[in-house]
């Protein structure tokens, strides 16, 4: 049967991870396939710029393909690569980087950053876990969607996340399933610091005094702080009211700049602890802080860069949209008894409401901005004339497209770029983009 099917030749891998034949001079996406295989496929749908296919039998295998981990890998969505060798995940995420800089940026870096790569399993430190009570099963399911569908995935338990949660998914379920308030508590943001961790319970209805002391009771076996959200994150609340620290419950250490960031559970922070400490590592090397630089960290966040580099620099100004997360900052400066530096909350994406910050001179710019990438701020520059910029990206398009704006507007020169491997077996590219005034 199978040989009535047509067969295609997969020569790249898409930016979601699929393999791309061409069929008849039209691109064919096929889940599954990579580069370098023959495959049989079953035509699932035509469309106008491109066909999608469902891979039925590989024929030619390549040499880069490995047997998943997970067990529910092909159905989870929170991984798309484990079939894909981890060397390979990262050349494949190198090559997306450099083709959507000169694509889209017309810019090409004057040279490669090696790789940043760290253990490919058990990274996971912050994660959103969806609940269901599915009717039809009598149970109730927690883990990630599944693949292009809204449903929550049948998983018991998650090679990606910290060893301590690893099993977490099916704990969650079977907590969950005891509750009264199993049809109205939809997720669980999970977040763990280097010693201490949280689970942030999103509740649509009261708890019973039945669920709170499950919920305590749970807190307890698994050495977790317990917090009830009941509305927006305003609203996130531990669960015992006489728990309430005078600060965050967690926290991680940047041991090379002998920093220790405090977070709370609601907080950016990256997910990835061995690639964030890397990857500040990095940034300082690229930056090359002098200690008389005055320095602007955009985006800052909980102080992730911004401390860091006041162990280096003159004085730094960390600026964040978030408010609550500008007050971290400022917590986290004040106990590790640095003082030279500042901070202040403003809409990075308005830049006519800059405060005196946004008119001040500055040596060093570092930029860590979200998807969106950074494009409204970039006409500061002329005014900040800095001699050096890190560029931090989580979003190849988006730093592209400011690339080429840096490039071409300001004058500055694109010397360098690489990839950091902040989320293994999955789509997602993080980068790095380093660039210098001319002259």
């Amino acid at each position: 049967m199978n040989n009535a099917l047509p067969e295609a030749e997969i020569l790249d891998l898409a930016s979601d991870g699929r393999g791309v034949a061409r069929v008849d001079g039209k691109a064919l996406f096929i889940d599954g396939a990579l580069p370098g295989e023959r495959v049989r496929y079953r035509l699932l749908k035509r469309r106008r710029q491109l066909d999608e296919g469902l891979l039925i039998e590989i024929l030619v295998r390549s040499a880069d393909r490995v047997e998943p981990k997970c067990a529910h890998f092909g159905v989870c969505g929170g991984c798309s690569l484990q079939h894909l060798a981890a060397p390979a995940q990262l050349a494949a995420k190198q090559a997306q980087l450099l083709d959507s800089l000169q694509r889209i940026g017309q810019v090409a870096p004057g040279r490669l950053l090696p790789p940043l790569a760290g253990p490919p399993w058990a990274y996971r430190r912050r994660a959103r876990l969806g609940v269901k009570y599915v009717r039809k099963k009598g149970r109730v399911l927690a883990g990630f969607r599944e693949r292009e569908k809204p449903y929550i995935a049948d998983v018991r338990s998650c090679e990606v996340l910290v060893g301590r949660f690893r099993a977490l998914p099916e704990h969650i379920a079977a907590l969950v399933e005891t509750m009264s308030i199993r049809e109205q508590l939809p997720q669980v943001e999970v977040a763990a610091g280097d010693t201490e961790a949280a689970l942030v319970f999103r509740v649509l209805a009261e708890p019973s005094t039945d669920d709170l002391e499950q919920l305590a009771a749970f807190g307890r076996q698994h050495a977790v702080q317990i917090f009830l959200q009941r509305g927006g994150i305003d609203s996130v609340r531990p669960l015992s009211a006489d728990a309430v620290p005078p600060g965050p419950l967690l926290a991680y250490a940047i041991e090379a700049s002998r920093v220790r960031i405090e977070f709370g559970p609601m907080d950016f922070v990256q997910v990835n602890g061995e690639i964030n400490a890397a990857m500040v590592g990095l940034a300082l090397d690229q930056l090359r802080p002098e200690a008389g630089d005055r320095v602007l960290d955009l985006f800052c966040g909980v102080g992730n860069f911004t401390l860091p580099l006041a162990r280096c620099a003159a004085h730094v100004t960390g600026i964040e949209g978030d408010a609550a997360l500008v007050e971290r900052a400022r917590g986290n400066a004040e106990s590790n008894g640095i003082a030279n530096v500042s901070f202040a909350p403003a809409n990075l994406f308005d830049p006519d409401g800059f405060g005196a910050w946004g008119r001040e001179r500055y040596d060093l710019v570092l930029i860590d901005p979200p998807r969106a990438g950074a494009r409204e701020l970039l006409g500061h520059m002329s005014q900040w004339r800095p001699r050096r910029v890190v560029y931090i990206s989580c979003h190849p398009g988006s730093l592209a497209r400011d690339a080429g704006i840096l490039v071409e507007a300001h004058g500055l020169r694109l010397i360098a770029a690489g990839v950091m491997d902040m989320f293994p077996h999955t789509t997602h590219v993080e980068s790095i983009a380093v660039f210098e005034a001319a002259g």
